[in-house]
């Protein structure tokens, strides 16, 4: 799955387009490496995404292409 779907899908960030943007910006890196929208995810890779002064790291537990609101949580694990 596409990198900037799946930050929608899980709900890291709420828009598509913000998580197009985020990513353009290099706020965004897949295993320790800068990574572009278009990038793929698996299952195990970490994910750190910069919220101006907040990090948020996380491991990627499943990848789906839709999953309700309350079980986007599940799609990944807090580092």
């Amino acid at each position: 799955m596409r990198l900037d779907k799946y930050l929608k899908v899980s709900r890291l960030i709420k828009r598509r387009t913000v998580a197009n943007e985020a990513c353009d910006a290099g706020r965004v890196s897949i295993n320790g490496k800068q990574a572009k929208a278009g990038a793929e995810v698996k299952v195990g890779d970490i994910i750190e995404i910069q919220f101006g002064t907040r990090n948020v790291k996380v491991e990627v537990t499943s990848v789906q292409e839709t999953v309700k609101k309350e079980e986007a949580k599940e799609m990944y694990k807090d580092l």
